[in-house]
């Protein structure tokens, strides 16, 4: 049955956006309620059109081995078949082609640094850049960074190159007005305008999502172009769009310049190290605060702390809700990889947490993120007790694919039942039952005794590499 209502599709957009720096004001067409709203962008434009660059790729995809068919045929390296077309068609078709590409860039000062997006240059084997007077050049990359899809690439020039001003990303409000000057589609030099429509917009698009939403037009053939104040700086990298279409529908992303600026100094060196706090956190749920005693939602609720780690070796522990990092409050659970990621290795910060109702503040040394230590968040799960829970075996073991050789396990759980509904699995260790260690069906069965209809129990469980906390509500 086909849905009544089809999910947006988020375009990782091929942006040019050339946009304005503007030391000429903006005249407006004022009134009591918007003195200052803007009646023409011209000088803005005027001004930024020599700092933005056309980006062009290209990526040498190899072929089916010698298949001349973009498809694999259904009886795979056993086709019967092969023969007669290796006979009859030889290499007509190439085994490789070129795939070319279109994004956008901007020059960030005078020895040819050009920022961009990542998704528009990784991968490639040939980077061109246009400069508004049509002169191409060839372009090398400096440093990347994926979690945060950004990107620093080199030209060699002998014109004297205008870099944009780097604004300040945080100062910005929502009904702000921002411009995008771009190449959408491949169209040519777009100018666009719309407004701030939301701050700190989390998509999942990366590890560390923290977008400007605008609705200013963005469309494929802009990536990695600036999004601009009315001031002329660069308040955003355009990455990303919402659609239904493949166009724009006044829904787009940029990266807050904010972030490029904390990063270029690592871009320039080629390598990105970010911080580690070594925990697990999750999102606080209704049920998760009435059972914490929390006064509020906000904050990220720690799952669980690498043994070891920075965290683990101030204090902090399972259970701990972290309010406050290095002075920044944590409105929710996806603010924290973000400042952790972008704090320098080595450097002590504050972090504040709040502990069975008392808060408490902990001295961490941050440490650097490997490679495997993804962003430090747990994967949610609904509140969830129609399950059946054995002590662990070497049979169940082996069933689940665990690596423990004790403790109590899952084995089923009743559909419709209010371990389902919470979010229980099979397979899922059971750790703790309201912040007590549970390790047999002894203490399990004497544990859930205590509990009558409509008492809400507070399970932690662990699930593959993840630990989450659970709400499960006493039925009958």
């Amino acid at each position: 049955m086909r849905q009544k209502h089809q999910l947006g599709i988020l375009v990782l957009a091929v942006l040019f956006v050339f946009t304005g720096l503007m030391s000429q004001q903006v005249y407006g067409q004022g009134s009591d309620i918007l003195p200052h709203a803007p009646g023409s962008f011209a000088a803005l434009v005027k001004k930024a059109k020599d700092s933005v660059v056309n980006i062009s790729t290209v990526k040498v995809v190899k072929g089916h081995r010698g298949i001349p068919f973009p498809f694999e045929t259904p009886f795979g390296q056993n086709d019967p078949f092969k023969d007669f077309f290796k006979r009859f068609f030889g290499n007509q078709l190439p085994k490789k082609f070129r795939q070319r590409s279109l994004g956008s860039g901007f020059i960030i000062d005078k020895d040819g640094y050009i920022l961009t997006n990542n998704h528009v240059v990784e991968g490639t084997d040939e980077i061109k850049v246009k400069l508004a007077d049509d002169t191409e050049l060839d372009a090398k990359i400096v440093g990347k960074d994926p979690k945060s899809d950004l990107a620093l690439i080199k030209i060699k020039s002998n014109h004297s190159l205008k870099p944009l001003p780097l604004g300040d990303s945080d100062n910005i409000e929502v009904g702000d007005w921002v411009v995008a000057i771009g190449n959408p589609f491949g169209l040519g030099n777009t100018v666009t305008a719309g407004i701030v429509s939301a701050k700190y917009r989390h998509i999942g698009a990366r590890s560390y999502d923290n977008f400007i939403q605008t609705d200013a037009p963005i469309n494929p053939g802009n990536s990695g172009g600036p999004l601009l104040n009315t001031a002329g700086e660069v308040i955003g990298i355009n990455t990303a769009i919402y659609t239904q279409t493949g166009g724009s529908i006044g829904i787009g992303f940029a990266v807050p310049i904010n972030i490029a600026k904390k990063l270029l100094p690592q871009l320039k060196k080629g390598k990105v190290e970010r911080g580690w706090l070594g925990v697990m956190i999750q999102k606080i749920t209704p049920e998760l605060k009435a059972k914490l005693n929390l006064k509020t939602e906000h904050g990220a609720l720690v799952a669980d702390v690498t043994p070891g780690g920075p965290a683990a070796k101030a204090g902090i522990k399972r259970g701990d809700v972290i309010v406050k990092y290095d002075g920044k409050p944590i409105r929710e659970m996806n603010d924290l990889p973000y400042l952790v990621g972008t704090t320098p290795v080595g450097k002590v910060v504050e972090v504040e947490v709040i502990r069975k109702g008392q808060r408490k503040v902990f001295q961490v040394k941050i440490g650097k993120m490997r490679e495997q230590q993804m962003a430090e968040a747990a994967s949610g799960a609904k509140p969830s007790l129609g399950m059946t829970v054995e002590e662990l075996t070497p049979q169940l073991a082996s069933q689940f694919g665990l690596k423990e050789k004790s403790g109590l396990v899952v084995v089923d759980v009743e559909s419709g039942s209010p371990a389902q509904d919470a979010g229980i699995q099979p397979g899922d260790l059971i750790l703790e039952i309201d912040q007590e260690p549970v390790r047999d069906i002894e203490s399990f069965n004497k544990k859930l005794s205590k509990y009558k209809k409509g008492d809400v129990i507070l399970f932690l469980i662990k699930r593959g590499v993840s630990t989450l906390y659970l709400t499960l509500k006493v039925w009958e």
